[in-house]
């Protein structure tokens, strides 16, 4: 059998050899120079190309510094031509002879040509590209290039802070945590608030069914974008009001994101390898107590509270007695969690791709490989993904284009999110790694069942941990680990009906995505007996869609005169999309080292086994029509039709429709004299309405559930949810008003006003009467407004032969109000204000979605005579008997009375009482303005220097880390903040007594919300493009280096450790600190080859 192998194989490369040498033979080469037919000089960088008959591109070569070429000739029908802009181009000739010359004649008619198809475009992402010139909606565009060297898992990390309007903060610093994107504000409150997202012309965005159980994971998981590489994407555009979102519908309420990826193009292969390596440290932590520190201010509590801490059952922690070396060398430490769970994060990334092509056939194919290592211990992500874009020319009328792209991404993050939050509070007196019984170091890590602080809690109904753990143990054996598969192919066929007049285009995509997330909790993170059920706990859950796209657009562009142009569109769209998901959960595997839920688990046994499915369908259709008169006057106007299977029959379909217009003022004749420094100055209006649909598929039908208990072994079946068949459309009816103003072909400055109305809001819980068996239903009562203005400014400031400067700069504000709510809506949660740590969420009229309410926080009770009630007026407010009433808090239902450094909470009702009467509105976490700006400078067109610069100002933070750190209530570890504490009386500070288990000194108030606003220098560039003279030497078409640092300083007040804090997606939209990863600060080296 070997014998046969090698014998069969020898007689094959012999084949390959002869049939390389035949074709060897067959090769002949043509050389040859190209010069000036004017001046005889030689013309650098021309493009000589050999064609086919059919005018494919076969091979192709630029010239060289004396303008010299060489190219292998395969076949005697291959012809040859030269192309270089501002030249005529020469038309293909036969290869006659081995030298042939070529003589290129200055062409002005073709420079102006060039200059016309590089005029800017807009893109809707219909397949419909508009003058910008002619826009009249509200629409940005930014390049990719601009982006390119910025170190980004995904191209909306990139963006941030360069588009007017365009709020984007990031969820965690976490690999692969995504961005939260908000166009012009929120929009709705249990709808959808991201905008949608559109990829090369068809939508691209994921939905997960409601009931699907991702087990501790959460929404800070899953990035769509993460999906589709930054170096395949070629532009970016954003939609902002309904006439520019009017072609994508219903799910376009929120804004769209259109990403157009790149392409091939005419000429020969062109080979493109990009790399970039990234060093990354988070930003300086919070400063904590020592473990000296800490053990004296346990002690101190305890005396404060009237406690003995002899007696307690952990006594033995904080006695430091040699003569118990067990308890000693453990506890006896000055361990510093946060930084034994935080390291040096690590990126590569690399990309390659060719691309190329000829009259018929254009092709690009990429492959990425994507590494990042996370600063905190547990996080990692790796992508591997691939792109084909191919467009063939099946003849002069018909197109035909093929997109295939291929995602792998293998995610590890943390088992429970509040790894860090523990790390801050964790008793730093206790070791990382347990010490023997001979106070020997082993390299276990040291997790008790249990210690002064409490022991580990793991919530089975929502999959939450609490309590306390050793930090380390938790990031290192805990695991989440997510896998995610996704596949898009994506198919067009383009028809000139009538060239260049009626044009038809049908696209079909299939988007193929499957998740899957397992998570094991071993007994050695928890230090929980191995016979307790949250030991060994597992979770497998898989979720899987499959979504169908269909979209036909019928186009007229018909040529009238120089007066009249008129554009026109008709457009269908279709989606069916399709989920399922199934969930594995158990506990007390009979090992660490058996993660499978399904391996059979020991005594005590928890487990579930839950599946889902969801199907949501949706169809529309859009007529648009432009017409421009005298290339000064444009209107627009739109209506379309969306239907989702969201919704009962009655009100499944809804109407939107649009209008805009814009005048441009520069082309009137009383402006011509000013034409020589205006290009551009124009009035753009547009009105219009979206709609937005429930989150949930099934809303409109009754929901039954098999009941938890049987009777004579028989189940029972109740009702869920109650059959909303009235259920409305959510609408967002957006009205715009802007000026284009472009100056000395080198400002470009864009200003908008706009008002955002959003009606028939989906509100989520309403309250019902409770004989009717539900605790609340879903329906559309409320009115949302979001109004605001932007302003975008680019300016080339020096524009000379060897050094250019650019500077940007962008600035939005927006208010957002709430004003009509349902007199059936809760209008707060339900947390107890007689509890610390707790705020008040209201959805209260006239004032901004995410608003939080408390108490008003006024310092600390220096004596006992500061404690003393007073009224409105300032007097001693006295009881019955005459005697000084002091303050109390919640009388009569706990009636404290207020101590000497106590926490001092203003009396709003001068009551002599702190209750719920005293609660006031304290901030919201919507920023009032957002923006950025930047400035590149180039010299000799191959060196280049960049900085950018983003900001957010006006909106408030809830700083969690703070209460958390500085409350002095338990055994929990805290700030330095906290050595400025009260200790006797005649003390004046701002930081309250510390006291075990008791007193209200943390309640939720305005001591713990914090101004977030910043401004960060986002990234500084550095970029040297090589001589293209010398890499040509070398067989490099080019070759660029580039050092980026990102996030390095930031200018803040706020006393957390960063102030880029994403909002709660929680349906409370407020802004919470809960000290998960921040923004990271990086270094990175990059270089792009091109061959």
């Amino acid at each position: 059998m070997t014998k046969r192998y090698n014998y069969s194989f020898f007689i094959l490369l012999c084949c390959l050899l002869v049939s390389s040498l035949t074709y060897a033979q067959q090769i002949n080469y043509v050389k040859g120079k190209v010069i000036d037919k004017k001046d005889k000089q030689p013309i650098i960088g021309a493009s000589v190309v050999i064609v086919d008959k059919d005018k494919r591109v076969i091979k192709g070569v630029s010239t060289d510094i004396d303008g010299n070429y060489t190219l292998p000739v395969a076949d005697k029908t291959y012809r040859i031509s030269v192309s270089y802009i501002g030249y005529r181009s020469s038309a293909p000739i036969n290869i006659d002879k081995a030298i042939i010359n070529f003589q290129l004649e200055p062409s002005e008619n073709q420079m102006d040509e060039v200059q016309i198809v590089s005029r800017a475009k807009t893109n809707n992402g219909s397949g419909m590209t508009i003058d910008k010139r002619d826009q009249t909606s509200a629409t940005v565009t930014i390049d990719a290039k601009e982006l390119e060297d910025l170190q980004s898992a995904s191209i909306d990390q990139a963006l941030q802070g360069r588009m007017a309007g365009v709020d984007i903060t990031a969820s965690t610093g976490d690999p692969g945590a995504p961005m939260q994107i908000r166009i012009r504000g929120t929009s709705s409150i249990n709808g959808a608030t991201d905008p949608l997202i559109v990829l090369d012309g068809m939508p691209y965005d994921i939905t997960i069914p409601s009931d699907f159980n991702f087990a501790t994971s959460d929404e800070n998981n899953y990035g769509q974008l993460l999906n589709i590489a930054p170096s395949d994407i070629k532009e970016i555009s954003v939609l902002k009001d309904a006439a520019a979102t009017a072609v994508w519908g219903s799910r376009a309420a929120n804004g769209v994101l259109i990403i157009t990826t790149k392409r091939g193009s005419i000429g020969p292969p062109a080979i493109s390898y990009n790399f970039k390596g990234s060093y990354s440290k988070q930003p300086s932590p919070i400063p904590m107590l020592d473990g000296n520190q800490y053990s004296s201010l346990v002690l101190e509590e305890y005396y404060n509270a009237g406690r003995q801490f002899s007696t307690s059952e952990f006594a033995k922690q904080f006695q430091y007695d040699p003569n118990d070396p067990y308890n000693y060398y453990n506890y006896s430490n000055n361990t510093d969690w946060l930084s034994a769970i935080t390291r040096v994060g690590y990126l590569q990334d690399h990309n390659l791709s060719i691309s190329g092509g000829g009259e018929k056939a254009r092709y690009r194919a990429s492959v990425n490989y994507f590494n990042q290592t996370g600063t905190t211990i547990g996080t990692d992500l790796n992508r591997v993904s691939a792109r084909v874009n191919l467009d063939y020319m099946v003849s002069n009328r018909i197109r035909f284009s093929s997109d295939i792209s291929y995602t792998h991404i293998d995610q590890n993050g943390l088992f429970t999110q509040n790894v860090r939050d523990v790390a801050y509070t964790k008793m730093p007196n206790q070791s990382i790694y347990e010490y023997d019984e001979y106070g020997n170091l082993t390299s276990n890590f040291f997790s008790p069942a249990a210690t002064a602080q409490g022991s580990f809690f793991y919530n089975f109904d929502n999959k939450r941990v609490t309590g306390t753990f050793n930090p380390l143990a938790m990031a290192s054996a805990g695991s989440n680990h997510q896998l995610g598969e996704r596949i898009t192919p994506k198919f067009s066929l383009q028809y000139e009906i009538l060239p260049s007049v009626l044009r038809l285009n049908g696209s079909f995509m299939v988007n193929i995505n499957n998740t899957k997330v397992k998570t094991f909790l071993p007994q050695i993170a928890t230090g929980r007996p191995y016979t307790e059920s949250v030991v060994n706990t597992a979770s497998d859950a898989d979720g899987d869609s499959f979504t169908m796209n269909t979209s036909m657009t019928l186009a007229y562009t018909p040529k009238l005169n120089d007066k009249h142009d008129i554009i026109g569109f008709l457009r269908f769209d279709s989606e069916d999309s399709r989920r399922t998901g199934q969930y594995l959960f158990s506990t007390n595997t009979a090992s660490s080292y058996l993660s499978d839920p399904s391996v059979d688990s020991r005594t005590n046994y928890t487990g579930s086994a839950t599946s889902s499915l969801g199907q949501t369908r949706s169809v529309g259709l859009l007529a648009n029509v432009q017409y421009k008169f005298l290339d000064r006057y444009i209107i627009n106007g739109s209506i379309r039709g969306d239907g989702n299977s969201r919704f009962g029959a009655a009100n499944r379909y809804g109407i939107f429709p649009s209008v805009s217009g814009r005048w441009r003022i520069s082309g009137e004749p009383f402006m011509k004299k000013a034409n020589k420094y205006v290009d551009d100055f124009s009035l753009r209006a547009s009105y219009g309405k979206s709609g937005n649909v429930p989150r949930n598929d099934y809303s409109y039908f009754n929901i039954y559930q098999n009941y938890g208990f049987s009777y004579l072994d028989n189940a029972g079946v109740y009702s869920t949810n109650m059959e909303l068949t009235d259920l409305r459309w959510e609408t967002v009816t957006q009205s715009n008003l802007g000026i284009t103003l472009n100056l000395f072909k080198n400002l470009n400055i864009d200003f908008d006003l706009y008002r955002k109305r959003t009606t028939d809001l989906f509100y989520p819980g309403l309250q019902v009467a409770s004989y009717n068996g539900y605790g609340g239903v879903d329906m559309n009562v409320g009115t949302m407004d979001n109004q605001g203005w932007e302003v975008n400014l680019n300016a080339t400031v020096i524009k000379k032969k060897k050094i250019r400067l650019d500077l940007s700069f962008n600035l939005a504000h927006n208010e957002n109000v709430i004003r009509e709510v349902s007199p059936l809506y809760p209008r707060e949660n339900k947390a107890k204000v007689t509890s610390n740590n707790v705020y008040k969420v209201f959805v209260q009229e006239n004032n901004p979605f995410g608003s939080f309410y408390g108490f008003k926080f006024k310092g600390v009770y220096p004596d006992k005579n500061s404690t003393v009630a007073l009224d409105e007026n300032g007097n001693q407010i006295v009881g019955p008997n005459g005697d000084k009433i002091y303050m109390r808090f919640a009388y009569p239902s706990i009636d404290y009375v207020f101590q000497p450094g106590d926490a001092m909470y203003e009396d709003i009702n001068h009551d002599g009482n702190i209750d719920y009467k005293d609660i006031v509105y304290l901030g919201n976490g919507n920023p009032k303005l957002t923006g950025g700006f930047g400035s590149n400078l180039t010299i000799n067109g191959n060196l280049r220097l960049g900085f950018n610069f983003t900001f957010r100002t006006g909106y408030d933070i809830i700083n969690g880390t703070k209460i958390n750190t500085t409350n002095m209530y338990g055994f929990n570890n805290q700030s330095t903040a906290v050595l400025r504490r009260w200790k006797k009386e005649g003390d004046v500070t701002d930081m309250p007594r510390a006291m075990y288990g008791a007193g209200y000194n943390f309640l939720g108030s305005d001591r713990y919300i914090e101004d977030g606003s910043f401004l960060r220098l986002s990234s500084v560039v550095l970029r040297y493009d090589f001589a293209k003279t010398f890499m040509k030497r070398l067989g490099m078409k080019s070759l660029t280096t580039n050092l980026t640092v990102q996030n390095i300083l930031t200018f803040t007040k706020y006393t957390g450790q960063d102030p880029e804090v994403p909002i709660k997606l929680n349906g409370s939209n407020t802004v919470i600190d809960n000290s998960t990863t921040p923004p990271i600060k990086t270094i990175t080296f990059g270089l792009t080859a091109n061959f």
